[in-house]
Protein backbone atom coordinates (compact mmCIF):
# COMPACT_ATOMS: atom_id res chain seq x y z
CA UNK A 1 0.00 0.00 0.00
CA UNK A 2 0.88 2.94 -0.67
CA UNK A 3 1.66 5.67 1.68
CA UNK A 4 -0.38 8.46 3.26
CA UNK A 5 -1.18 11.95 4.91
CA UNK A 6 -4.18 13.06 7.13
CA UNK A 7 -5.18 16.37 7.20
CA UNK A 8 -8.04 17.36 9.53
CA UNK A 9 -10.01 18.47 9.58
CA UNK A 10 -10.68 17.95 6.75
CA UNK A 11 -10.38 21.03 4.01
CA UNK A 12 -13.66 22.36 2.65
CA UNK A 13 -12.86 22.58 -0.81
CA UNK A 14 -11.19 19.02 -1.19
CA UNK A 15 -14.38 17.55 0.74
CA UNK A 16 -16.44 19.11 -1.39
CA UNK A 17 -14.51 18.05 -4.42
CA UNK A 18 -14.39 14.60 -3.49
CA UNK A 19 -17.60 14.54 -3.10
CA UNK A 20 -18.90 15.98 -5.82
CA UNK A 21 -16.95 12.80 -7.99
CA UNK A 22 -18.54 10.49 -6.10
CA UNK A 23 -21.90 9.37 -7.75
CA UNK A 24 -22.93 7.20 -4.60
CA UNK A 25 -22.59 9.58 -1.81
CA UNK A 26 -25.22 10.55 0.46
CA UNK A 27 -25.95 13.81 1.19
CA UNK A 28 -24.91 13.00 5.37
CA UNK A 29 -21.63 13.23 4.15
CA UNK A 30 -21.53 16.47 3.17
CA UNK A 31 -19.40 19.13 5.14
CA UNK A 32 -22.74 21.04 5.62
CA UNK A 33 -24.15 17.94 7.54
CA UNK A 34 -21.27 17.89 9.61
CA UNK A 35 -21.64 21.62 10.70
CA UNK A 36 -25.26 21.04 11.68
CA UNK A 37 -24.07 18.14 13.70
CA UNK A 38 -21.35 20.46 15.58
CA UNK A 39 -23.73 23.63 15.51
CA UNK A 40 -25.50 22.16 19.32
CA UNK A 41 -22.03 22.34 20.88
CA UNK A 42 -21.74 18.53 22.07
CA UNK A 43 -19.27 17.43 19.36
CA UNK A 44 -16.38 19.19 17.03
CA UNK A 45 -15.34 18.38 13.67
CA UNK A 46 -12.91 15.22 13.44
CA UNK A 47 -13.11 15.16 9.80
CA UNK A 48 -10.05 13.43 8.09
CA UNK A 49 -9.18 13.66 4.79
CA UNK A 50 -6.60 10.91 3.61
CA UNK A 51 -4.42 11.73 0.23
CA UNK A 52 -2.26 8.44 -0.88
CA UNK A 53 1.01 8.59 -2.71
CA UNK A 54 -0.80 7.11 -6.09
CA UNK A 55 -3.10 10.57 -6.60
CA UNK A 56 -6.38 9.08 -4.30
CA UNK A 57 -8.14 10.66 -1.98
CA UNK A 58 -11.18 9.75 0.50
CA UNK A 59 -12.60 11.56 3.46
CA UNK A 60 -13.98 10.25 6.49
CA UNK A 61 -16.36 12.51 8.06
CA UNK A 62 -15.92 12.41 11.58
CA UNK A 63 -16.76 14.33 15.13
CA UNK A 64 -15.36 13.87 18.44
CA UNK A 65 -17.04 14.09 21.40
CA UNK A 66 -14.34 14.61 24.72
CA UNK A 67 -14.62 11.47 27.23
CA UNK A 68 -14.59 11.17 30.38
CA UNK A 69 -12.45 13.79 32.45
CA UNK A 70 -11.51 15.10 29.24
CA UNK A 71 -9.13 11.98 28.57
CA UNK A 72 -9.38 9.85 25.36
CA UNK A 73 -12.67 10.52 23.81
CA UNK A 74 -15.09 9.21 20.89
CA UNK A 75 -15.12 9.78 17.16
CA UNK A 76 -17.94 9.08 15.39
CA UNK A 77 -18.99 8.67 11.81
CA UNK A 78 -21.61 9.20 13.24
CA UNK A 79 -23.34 9.50 16.56
CA UNK A 80 -26.28 7.51 16.93
CA UNK A 81 -29.71 9.63 15.26
CA UNK A 82 -27.24 11.06 12.79
CA UNK A 83 -27.28 9.26 9.60
CA UNK A 84 -24.79 7.32 7.47
CA UNK A 85 -21.06 8.55 7.64
CA UNK A 86 -18.22 5.93 6.31
CA UNK A 87 -15.70 6.95 3.71
CA UNK A 88 -16.94 9.36 0.72
CA UNK A 89 -14.66 9.22 -2.33
CA UNK A 90 -15.03 7.17 -5.41
CA UNK A 91 -11.29 5.64 -4.73
CA UNK A 92 -12.65 3.85 -1.55
CA UNK A 93 -11.48 0.86 -1.98
CA UNK A 94 -10.84 -2.19 0.58
CA UNK A 95 -7.17 -1.38 0.43
CA UNK A 96 -8.14 2.05 1.12
CA UNK A 97 -10.44 1.19 4.08
CA UNK A 98 -7.71 -1.23 5.59
CA UNK A 99 -5.68 1.54 6.03
CA UNK A 100 -8.30 4.25 7.16
CA UNK A 101 -9.05 1.87 9.90
CA UNK A 102 -5.57 0.74 10.80
CA UNK A 103 -4.81 4.76 11.19
CA UNK A 104 -7.98 5.10 13.81
CA UNK A 105 -6.94 2.63 15.66
CA UNK A 106 -3.97 4.51 16.09
CA UNK A 107 -5.36 7.40 17.49
CA UNK A 108 -5.73 5.04 20.66
CA UNK A 109 -9.57 6.83 21.35
CA UNK A 110 -11.71 5.18 23.73
CA UNK A 111 -14.46 4.61 20.67
CA UNK A 112 -13.87 5.08 16.77
CA UNK A 113 -17.65 4.15 15.73
CA UNK A 114 -18.32 3.95 12.11
CA UNK A 115 -21.74 3.42 10.18
CA UNK A 116 -20.99 3.44 6.70
CA UNK A 117 -23.20 3.25 3.55
CA UNK A 118 -24.96 0.23 3.50
CA UNK A 119 -24.70 -0.62 -0.34
CA UNK A 120 -20.57 -0.47 0.65
CA UNK A 121 -20.74 -2.52 3.21
CA UNK A 122 -18.70 -5.54 1.49
CA UNK A 123 -15.24 -3.54 0.92
CA UNK A 124 -15.33 -2.26 4.72
CA UNK A 125 -16.12 -6.07 6.07
CA UNK A 126 -13.64 -7.45 3.72
CA UNK A 127 -11.20 -4.85 5.05
CA UNK A 128 -11.69 -5.02 8.80
CA UNK A 129 -9.99 -7.04 11.45
CA UNK A 130 -11.96 -9.32 14.26
CA UNK A 131 -10.49 -6.92 17.07
CA UNK A 132 -13.64 -4.50 15.10
CA UNK A 133 -16.77 -5.03 16.44
CA UNK A 134 -19.71 -5.18 14.22
CA UNK A 135 -23.02 -4.49 15.23
CA UNK A 136 -25.64 -5.98 12.39
CA UNK A 137 -27.68 -3.72 10.51
CA UNK A 138 -30.60 -3.63 7.79
CA UNK A 139 -31.55 -1.01 5.72
CA UNK A 140 -33.26 -0.50 2.64
CA UNK A 141 -32.29 1.23 -0.78
CA UNK A 142 -33.97 1.34 -4.19
CA UNK A 143 -31.64 2.00 -7.22
CA UNK A 144 -32.61 4.97 -9.74
CA UNK A 145 -30.88 3.56 -12.81
CA UNK A 146 -33.21 4.39 -15.70
CA UNK A 147 -34.86 7.39 -14.19
CA UNK A 148 -38.61 7.53 -13.19
CA UNK A 149 -40.17 5.24 -15.70
CA UNK A 150 -37.90 2.47 -14.04
CA UNK A 151 -38.79 3.43 -10.57
CA UNK A 152 -42.33 3.87 -11.35
CA UNK A 153 -42.42 -0.09 -12.73
CA UNK A 154 -40.60 -1.22 -9.40
CA UNK A 155 -43.31 -0.25 -7.39
CA UNK A 156 -45.82 -2.98 -6.93
CA UNK A 157 -48.69 -3.41 -8.13
CA UNK A 158 -50.79 -2.37 -4.95
CA UNK A 159 -48.20 0.87 -4.17
CA UNK A 160 -48.91 1.93 -7.74
CA UNK A 161 -52.92 1.48 -6.79
CA UNK A 162 -52.50 3.49 -3.73
CA UNK A 163 -50.66 6.09 -5.14
CA UNK A 164 -53.50 6.42 -7.94
CA UNK A 165 -56.04 5.99 -5.07
CA UNK A 166 -54.59 9.25 -3.32
CA UNK A 167 -54.39 10.90 -6.21
CA UNK A 168 -58.30 10.54 -7.15
CA UNK A 169 -58.65 11.17 -2.96
CA UNK A 170 -57.39 14.64 -3.71
CA UNK A 171 -54.61 14.20 -1.43
CA UNK A 172 -52.27 17.70 -1.51
CA UNK A 173 -48.75 17.56 -1.75
CA UNK A 174 -46.54 20.28 -0.69
CA UNK A 175 -43.03 20.29 -0.76
CA UNK A 176 -41.00 22.62 1.52
CA UNK A 177 -37.02 23.46 1.55
CA UNK A 178 -34.72 24.88 3.80
CA UNK A 179 -37.32 24.10 6.98
CA UNK A 180 -41.11 25.15 5.28
CA UNK A 181 -43.44 22.32 6.79
CA UNK A 182 -41.11 21.23 10.04
CA UNK A 183 -43.56 22.30 12.35
CA UNK A 184 -46.42 20.03 10.94
CA UNK A 185 -44.06 17.30 10.24
CA UNK A 186 -43.08 17.56 14.18
CA UNK A 187 -46.48 17.09 15.25
CA UNK A 188 -47.30 13.87 13.24
CA UNK A 189 -43.69 12.94 14.51
CA UNK A 190 -45.42 13.34 18.31
CA UNK A 191 -47.94 11.65 16.93
CA UNK A 192 -46.13 8.72 15.68
CA UNK A 193 -44.15 8.30 19.06
CA UNK A 194 -47.08 7.58 20.64
CA UNK A 195 -48.06 4.65 17.97
CA UNK A 196 -44.69 3.25 18.26
CA UNK A 197 -44.74 3.30 22.41
CA UNK A 198 -47.89 1.57 22.54
CA UNK A 199 -46.58 -1.20 20.01
CA UNK A 200 -43.56 -1.45 22.24
CA UNK A 201 -45.01 -1.44 25.49
CA UNK A 202 -43.01 1.79 26.62
CA UNK A 203 -44.38 4.45 28.87
CA UNK A 204 -45.52 7.36 26.64
CA UNK A 205 -43.52 9.67 29.02
CA UNK A 206 -40.21 8.33 28.45
CA UNK A 207 -40.82 7.76 24.57
CA UNK A 208 -41.54 11.29 24.19
CA UNK A 209 -38.29 12.15 26.64
CA UNK A 210 -36.11 9.97 24.40
CA UNK A 211 -37.66 10.71 20.69
CA UNK A 212 -37.27 14.59 22.03
CA UNK A 213 -33.31 14.04 23.02
CA UNK A 214 -32.35 11.99 19.55
CA UNK A 215 -34.55 14.54 17.25
CA UNK A 216 -35.62 18.10 19.31
CA UNK A 217 -37.22 20.44 16.74
CA UNK A 218 -33.89 22.79 17.22
CA UNK A 219 -31.68 19.67 15.67
CA UNK A 220 -33.30 19.48 12.69
CA UNK A 221 -33.50 23.45 12.22
CA UNK A 222 -29.85 23.65 12.15
CA UNK A 223 -29.78 20.56 9.62
CA UNK A 224 -32.51 22.61 7.51
CA UNK A 225 -30.46 25.52 7.76
CA UNK A 226 -27.48 24.07 6.66
CA UNK A 227 -28.01 21.92 3.84
CA UNK A 228 -30.68 24.36 2.50
CA UNK A 229 -32.58 23.49 -0.49
CA UNK A 230 -30.88 19.84 0.02
CA UNK A 231 -33.08 19.89 3.14
CA UNK A 232 -37.28 18.92 2.26
CA UNK A 233 -39.76 17.85 3.79
CA UNK A 234 -42.80 16.20 1.64
CA UNK A 235 -46.57 16.70 3.44
CA UNK A 236 -49.47 15.28 2.65
CA UNK A 237 -52.68 16.72 3.74
CA UNK A 238 -56.74 16.48 3.53
CA UNK A 239 -57.26 19.75 3.15
CA UNK A 240 -55.51 21.76 5.82
CA UNK A 241 -55.24 18.29 8.01
CA UNK A 242 -52.01 16.87 7.72
CA UNK A 243 -51.67 13.30 7.67
CA UNK A 244 -48.62 12.03 6.57
CA UNK A 245 -44.92 13.42 6.41
CA UNK A 246 -41.45 12.23 5.29
CA UNK A 247 -38.15 14.49 5.65
CA UNK A 248 -35.67 13.60 2.98
CA UNK A 249 -32.24 14.72 2.00
CA UNK A 250 -30.68 15.56 -1.65
CA UNK A 251 -27.35 15.19 -3.34
CA UNK A 252 -25.68 12.66 -5.13
CA UNK A 253 -28.22 10.14 -3.49
CA UNK A 254 -31.43 10.42 -1.70
CA UNK A 255 -31.90 9.57 1.74
CA UNK A 256 -35.46 9.35 3.08
CA UNK A 257 -34.38 9.98 6.60
CA UNK A 258 -37.50 10.24 8.28
CA UNK A 259 -41.32 9.86 8.22
CA UNK A 260 -44.45 10.02 9.84
CA UNK A 261 -47.78 9.67 9.78
CA UNK A 262 -51.22 10.30 11.83
CA UNK A 263 -52.97 6.86 11.41
CA UNK A 264 -55.96 7.80 12.79
CA UNK A 265 -56.87 10.76 10.84
CA UNK A 266 -55.75 8.94 7.46
CA UNK A 267 -58.70 6.52 8.48
CA UNK A 268 -59.66 4.70 5.30
CA UNK A 269 -57.84 7.09 3.22
CA UNK A 270 -55.46 4.98 0.92
CA UNK A 271 -52.13 6.16 -0.47
CA UNK A 272 -51.53 8.95 1.50
CA UNK A 273 -48.15 7.15 2.61
CA UNK A 274 -47.30 6.20 -0.43
CA UNK A 275 -48.14 8.79 -2.11
CA UNK A 276 -45.37 10.77 -0.14
CA UNK A 277 -42.96 8.04 -0.82
CA UNK A 278 -43.37 8.20 -4.54
CA UNK A 279 -43.35 12.05 -4.76
CA UNK A 280 -39.49 11.73 -3.20
CA UNK A 281 -38.42 9.23 -5.42
CA UNK A 282 -40.06 11.07 -8.10
CA UNK A 283 -38.07 14.17 -6.87
CA UNK A 284 -34.78 12.18 -6.74
CA UNK A 285 -34.87 10.96 -10.31
CA UNK A 286 -35.53 14.90 -11.41
CA UNK A 287 -32.71 15.37 -9.81
CA UNK A 288 -30.24 13.01 -11.01
CA UNK A 289 -30.10 10.76 -7.74
CA UNK A 290 -27.95 7.56 -8.20
CA UNK A 291 -30.38 5.98 -5.43
CA UNK A 292 -32.65 6.52 -2.66
CA UNK A 293 -31.97 5.64 0.92
CA UNK A 294 -35.04 4.50 2.78
CA UNK A 295 -33.16 4.31 5.97
CA UNK A 296 -33.23 1.42 8.66
CA UNK A 297 -35.58 -1.28 8.95
CA UNK A 298 -33.98 -3.63 11.67
CA UNK A 299 -35.48 -6.82 11.29
CA UNK A 300 -39.05 -5.58 11.32
CA UNK A 301 -40.53 -7.60 8.49
CA UNK A 302 -43.22 -5.08 8.13
CA UNK A 303 -40.95 -2.03 7.69
CA UNK A 304 -39.27 -4.00 5.25
CA UNK A 305 -42.44 -5.31 3.31
CA UNK A 306 -43.35 -1.68 3.12
CA UNK A 307 -40.32 -0.59 1.69
CA UNK A 308 -39.85 -2.85 -0.77
CA UNK A 309 -43.33 -2.03 -2.25
CA UNK A 310 -41.57 0.41 -3.90
CA UNK A 311 -38.57 -1.63 -5.50
CA UNK A 312 -36.16 -1.17 -2.19
CA UNK A 313 -33.83 -4.13 -1.86
CA UNK A 314 -32.29 -5.27 1.60
CA UNK A 315 -28.67 -4.05 2.31
CA UNK A 316 -27.36 -6.16 5.22
CA UNK A 317 -24.40 -4.79 6.49
CA UNK A 318 -22.73 -3.12 10.14
CA UNK A 319 -22.03 -0.58 12.76
CA UNK A 320 -18.68 -0.46 13.32
CA UNK A 321 -16.83 0.27 17.02
CA UNK A 322 -13.63 0.16 17.77
CA UNK A 323 -13.31 0.14 21.74
CA UNK A 324 -10.75 0.50 23.83
CA UNK A 325 -12.76 -0.78 27.30
CA UNK A 326 -16.11 -2.84 26.06
CA UNK A 327 -17.92 0.14 25.48
CA UNK A 328 -20.62 -1.05 23.79
CA UNK A 329 -20.70 -4.28 25.36
CA UNK A 330 -21.97 -2.45 28.51
CA UNK A 331 -24.21 -0.06 27.17
CA UNK A 332 -25.88 -3.00 25.43
CA UNK A 333 -26.31 -4.37 28.89
CA UNK A 334 -27.47 -1.77 30.51
CA UNK A 335 -29.79 -1.20 27.66
CA UNK A 336 -31.28 -4.97 27.70
CA UNK A 337 -32.25 -4.75 32.09
CA UNK A 338 -33.99 -1.17 31.20
CA UNK A 339 -36.33 -3.00 28.92
CA UNK A 340 -36.61 -5.51 31.13
CA UNK A 341 -37.89 -3.35 34.02
CA UNK A 342 -40.26 -1.38 31.64
CA UNK A 343 -41.37 -4.75 29.73
CA UNK A 344 -40.22 -3.13 26.27
CA UNK A 345 -41.03 -5.49 23.45
CA UNK A 346 -38.83 -4.76 20.48
CA UNK A 347 -41.31 -4.65 17.38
Amino acid sequence: MSAFTVVTPAPRDTWQRVLSNDRDALPDQAPEWVDALVAGGSYRDASRLYSFADGREVVLPLVRRRGLIGLGGWLQSYPSGWGIGGLVGSDASADIVSEVLGDLHRLGMQRVAIRPDPRRWPTWDGARNDGILAIPRRAHVIDLAGGEDAAWAKLSKSARRDVRAAECAGIRIETGHSGAHLEDYYGLFLLSVDRWADRQHEPRALAHARARRRDPMNKLQAIARHLGTRFVVTMAYRGDVPLAGAITLFGQTAHNTRSAMDRVRIGSTRGAVELVQWTNIKMACDLACTAYHMGESGRSTTLSHFKEKFGARPHDYAELRLDRLPWSRSDAAVRAIVKRIVGFRDV
